[in-house]
């Protein structure tokens, strides 16, 4: 996946996350789908969508761990 579809995705992000986001080979639409569970689960399982497995759920897990912590 190419740096301009990760910002196109995520918009600006670091360094860091990109390069993880970058060796998991995911394509731009699994990165899609992965920030759509991260922030639109229930809409997501109400379309009765599977829940994420593979490259989407590693990278769901990238993405939840990337989030500020909403206590700081």
């Amino acid at each position: 996946m190419r740096l301009e579809d990760i910002r196109a995705v995520l918009g600006p992000v670091d360094e860091t996350l990109i390069a993880q986001i970058s060796r998991t080979d995911a394509t731009a639409e699994e990165l899609a789908e992965a920030w759509g569970w991260l922030h639109a689960d229930e809409a997501m399982i109400d379309e009765g969508r599977p829940l994420p497995q593979g490259r989407v759920a590693e990278l769901l897990a990238i993405l939840e761990a990337a989030e500020p912590d909403p206590e700081e």
